[in-house]
């Protein structure tokens, strides 16, 4: 495809973003965090948070909500970059930037449902993309499989396993030999076939990782997340060690590097090279690092993070910059991550996020939507009719159905959207981590429902009006208020309970997975959805 057409491909799919901020977002610090004065983000669609503040700086995340395991590919002045997609279809979303720091997304890569997605690593060799990517299909063990196209935006191939048993976390990186490999958690290495579709040898050992003293507080050692690249006469090996939860401090960036991908390797002596030092700052668990060169030719480091105070929004996505040094290693200079860093030099302007709020006259899945842990044909329970998504119910309760989930960017916000539940149906707006743990309201033909942490508090039951529904849900800075209205918004009923939601997150209820906004039909026949909106709060 011609560049020109690929970028207005590009403009298309992220109908609603913004190319520059419109004004700047106040929020407030977290309590104990070292941000003072209190952190302000730029304001993108809908008041949603962005990095770019509109004035040659940025402020960290650059890609808020969760994005985790991110994965970055330069290519010419484009950059891309996707992540982690665990449960949600379609998934592997793919982002396009040519700053580094605004970002918007182009769509899918992956539509074959694969079971739960684990970090993947995003490439380009001999002119074609390929994206190597864990999933465990059965739910009784990990491959690694490959996708790949000859247009970042697509169309891309079905799922090819690479019979890789047992490992996760592939990097992928072309050797002095003019051989490609993949390295995996462990850190071990296998070679690949030169086409890059299948293995072309045995796994085995590559690298022993450095390790940090026995009194650190780790969650476990976990040499995991390879991301190699060859710079000048090195081949550089960024890991995380540490466990990527747990305690705040055990998740960190080292490095190593060797004159051949054989070995042996020399460990960087600064190592870690990232690491949280204290739960007073802003960002926890921070780890999963890959080097890349910005616009100007001045390089970077892109990672994850779990935010203070919002472990609920997942693991988001940092911007570091780095320097290389005169013994030919290289260190970070972010420093005061509370703060605002100077952006990357010649990067031109490209748009950041974009609008949640959907009329539903057009097929955002993927893109916006995803089902959580979907069966092999669940994309079939929904089709747009004329601005209405009707939605065929599954399950019993939130509990057992799959529901369609959409990621938060912001600290606080405020959602609506119209639900009108057929004979039989039954229709919910949630706060969805998974079938274990959400919260929410739900209607049936007579009964308004609440669901607390899972659970349906079947002793606050109330009846309901008949006809369609308007829900509303406000998120508060981790406080949850639902209202509800049966003449179309133009008069509200509070509903009585209000709902925590700070514990919802991988630390209490495991799967690494984030706090979404959520809708579900469950019973029998489907439910009619319009009109969803979506909106930034301050705080």
């Amino acid at each position: 495809m011609p560049d020109t057409s690929r970028r207005e491909l590009f403009k298309a799919v992220a109908a609603g973003a913004m190319v520059a901020p419109l004004s700047v977002l106040a929020q407030p610090a977290v309590a104990g965090s070292c941000a003072s004065p209190p952190l302000r983000w730029g304001q993108g669609p809908e008041g949603q948070r962005i990095a770019d503040l509109g004035d040659g700086t940025y402020l960290n995340p650059i890609v808020a909500g969760d994005h985790p395991d991110p994965t970055i590919l330069k290519d010419g002045d484009d950059y891309y970059m996707t992540f982690s997609s665990f449960y949600s279809y379609p998934g592997l979303v793919i982002w396009h930037s040519t700053d580094l720091v605004n970002w918007a997304p182009i769509g899918p890569a992956l539509h074959k449902t694969l079971g739960d997605i684990w970090a993947v690593d995003l490439c380009k060799h001999d002119g074609r993309y390929f994206i190597y990517l864990p999933a465990n299909p059965t739910g009784k063990g990990w491959s690694i499989f490959v996708i790949w196209a000859d247009d970042i935006a697509g169309p891309w191939s079905e799922p090819i396993d690479l019979e890789i048993d047992g490992c996760i976390d592939p990097g992928h990186i072309v050797g002095e030999d003019g051989k490609r490999y993949l390295f995996v958690n462990g850190i071990r290495r296998v070679r690949l076939r030169d086409d890059g579709l299948a293995t072309d040898g045995a796994l085995e050992p590559a690298y022993s990782p450095w390790r940090y003293p026995d009194d650190w507080v780790t969650e476990n050692f976990a040499p995991e997340g390879p991301k190699l690249l060859r710079h000048g006469e090195w081949f550089y090996l960024i890991t995380a060690v540490g466990g990527t939860a747990g305690p705040v401090t055990g998740h960190m960036v080292i490095a190593a590097r060797s004159r051949s991908i054989h070995g042996p390797w020399e460990h960087c002596p600064q190592n870690p090279l990232v690491r949280t030092q204290s739960e007073a700052e802003p960002w926890w668990s921070r780890g999963h690092a890959t080097l890349v060169e910005g616009p100007a030719g001045d390089w970077w480091m892109v990672y994850h993070a779990y935010e203070n105070g919002f472990r609920t929004l997942g693991r988001q996505t940092l911007l570091e910059p780095i320097e290389w040094t005169a013994d030919g290693w290289f260190r970070a200079l972010g420093g005061d991550l509370s703060r605002p860093l100077r952006k990357p030099a010649g990067g031109k302007a490209s748009a950041a996020g974009f609008a949640l709020s959907d009329d539903f006259s057009g097929d955002r899945f993927g893109t916006q939507w995803a089902f959580h842990n979907p069966g092999p044909d669940e994309r079939k329970r929904a089709r747009y009719d004329n601005g209405v998504l009707r939605l065929k119910a599954s399950g019993a309760s939130p509990i057992d159905s799959s529901p369609l989930t959409c990621v938060v960017p912001d600290r606080s916000y405020e959602v609506e959207v119209t639900m009108a539940p057929g004979m039989g149906a039954e229709a919910g707006l949630l706060l969805f981590y998974n079938n274990k743990a959400f919260i929410g309201v739900g209607f049936d033909d007579t009964t308004i429902k609440n669901f607390q942490y899972a659970e349906e508090l079947v002793w606050a039951r109330a009846p309901r009006a008949a006809g369609p529904v308007r829900v509303r849900l406000n998120n508060s800075n981790n406080v949850v208020t639902f209202h509800y209205s049966h003449d179309g918004g133009r008069s509200w009923q509070l509903h009585p309970t209000r709902m925590e939601v700070s514990g919802l997150h991988h630390n209490v209820f495991g799967g690494f997975l984030s706090l979404k906004i959520g809708i579900y039909a469950a019973g029998r026949g489907e439910v009619a959805i319009s009109d969803f909106r979506y909106r930034a709060l301050d705080g």
